[in-house]
């Protein structure tokens, strides 16, 4: 395996500052060195990953955070993570229950405690979660689609370099999707309700359920002494799916996460960010979403409607990815079931 260390961006795109962190570069993923001990993993693009994942190495045992998209993905993420320490993975935080973050399961099971909040067990035990969303459309459907849509474009591309790089892209994609096959749906062992503490030798990580949001069961991981949060996908840099969302109290549940005292926020997906304002701005798209989507489910546009003219562009200074209006359908018709289940006013 070839390892380099080095000094990168993170992430650019999304306008968080360069990193001027040492890098530890695997096969599968980079390993950079945000606090002593402290490791935030991403993807290197030769596979399908899943999230990002986080890695806290105590004097004793390692603490890793989210398991990745499919076994595959976790066995790679452990064979990369003894570039950075030969310690023993002892404990295993799931975030919430999303594939992305616990189809790596079953890779830990009986070699590591599996921790998650009381709901992830649940879901993973009842929702028959290979066959719902988010699942259902990033995996079912989109990895075929992409598959054939990179076939496609490998047979009408003309230049050599660019012929090989799609190559390359397919290869990705057509392994992920064998390596789909393999899922065995696993819970986690160990659940809490509200806090639990791990002691990895030397070294304390809480585990905080905040309240409801991205879904009814997301783990905030808090490192106080560094003043570090890992919050899945409770609180990205970028704009999360919210298919599961529970929207007001996911509004509250963000304003707890800013009154922890931290410095610097690994999300699940997007780049390491430090300001609160980005919480701030999430919030508010959020409470502008369901005040939007709520007025034009009154006017009797249908969740495909609002999807598309929802205007949430004012956002786009804190969330690059904000093109123009619309906002994902499968967070929409979440938001249209959300708003039946309210109580009348």
């Amino acid at each position: 395996m070839k390892t380099t260390t080095v000094l990168i961006a993170i992430a650019t795109a999304v306008g968080v500052a360069q990193s001027p962190n040492a890098v530890t570069t695997g096969k599968a993923y980079a390993f950079e060195a945000v606090a002593s001990g402290v490791y935030y993993a991403t993807s290197t693009g030769t596979m399908v990953t899943g999230s990002n994942n986080v890695a806290v190495v105590g004097d004793r045992d390692v603490l890793v955070v989210d398991t990745g998209t499919s076994p595959a993905a976790a066995r790679a993420f452990v064979e990369d993570l003894k570039l950075v320490t030969t310690k023993p993975i002892r404990y295993v935080v799931n975030t919430h229950f999303h594939y992305d973050h616990t189809d790596g399961n079953q890779v830990y099971a009986g070699k590591a405690d599996i921790i998650a909040h009381e709901y992830v067990k649940f879901a993973i035990d009842k929702l028959d979660v290979l066959h719902r969303e988010p699942f259902q459309t990033s995996q079912l459907t989109n990895v075929p689609a992409r598959i054939t849509t990179l076939t496609k474009r490998i047979g009408d591309e003309k230049d050599p370099q660019q012929k090989a790089a799609l190559e390359r892209q397919l290869a990705v994609a057509q392994r992920g999707w064998e390596e789909l096959k393999e899922i065995r749906p696993t819970p986690p062992n160990v659940t809490y309700s509200t806090k639990k503490v791990v002691n990895l030798g030397g070294r304390d990580v809480q585990l905080l359920f905040l309240g409801r949001g991205h879904t009814n069961g997301d783990t905030v991981v808090y490192l106080p002494k560094e003043k570090i949060v890992a919050t899945g996908d409770l609180m990205e840099s970028q704009i999360a799916y919210m298919g599961d969302a529970q929207f007001d109290e996911w509004i509250a549940t963000l304003e707890s996460l800013k009154k922890l005292d931290w410095d610097l926020d690994l999300p699940g997906h997007g780049s390491p960010f430090k300001e609160k304002t980005r919480v701030t701005a999430f919030q508010g798209y959020l409470s502008d979403l369901v005040s939007q989507g709520r007025a034009l489910k009154q006017q009797g546009r249908t969740a495909e409607d609002t999807a598309r003219v929802v205007d949430l562009t004012k956002y786009k200074d804190s969330f690059p990815q904000i093109q123009g209006p619309g906002a994902d359908i499968r967070g929409v018709r979440r938001l249209y079931q959300w708003l039946d289940e309210k109580p009348a006013k």
